[in-house]
């Protein structure tokens, strides 16, 4: 029954091998700190992190898309409504010129649309 004991405490000792000081003393001699033991017995978090790294990068990768898409779509809008303002401008005066001419035929008064602009004139006086 002792030696059991005397097992039991070994062991136990054996599991804690993580001893910080070991750690730096190792990382300093440039000696490898991540060895095949430590990927044996934490396989499951180092797949894990690395599942997770990927996650974070896809992600990043989703957002830039679509914020690229959406700048896009933005001066599309733009563009779109610039071009509805001038749509309606021309055809409001449009309508507006033929509802006035249609107006002044309607009442028998013989006006035509000018070909020259009008100019104002001056005198040499001034």
């Amino acid at each position: 029954m002792a030696a059991r004991k005397s097992n039991n405490a070994q062991s136990s000792k054996l599991k804690v091998s993580f001893n910080p000081l070991e750690f730096v003393a190792r990382t300093l001699q440039g000696r490898m700190f991540v060895t095949l033991e430590f990927f044996k017995r934490n396989w499951l978090y180092v797949i894990g992190v690395t599942i997770m790294f990927l996650m974070v990068i896809s992600n990043k990768y989703v957002y830039q898309n679509g914020r690229d898409s959406l700048i896009n779509l933005k001066e599309v809008l733009n563009n779109a409504r610039t071009d509805y303002v001038d749509a309606s401008s021309t055809y409001n005066s449009s309508i507006l010129e033929s509802q006035m001419k249609h107006r002044i035929d309607s009442m028998g008064i013989d006006l035509n649309i000018a070909d020259v602009p009008p100019y104002e004139l001056k005198s040499d006086n001034n």
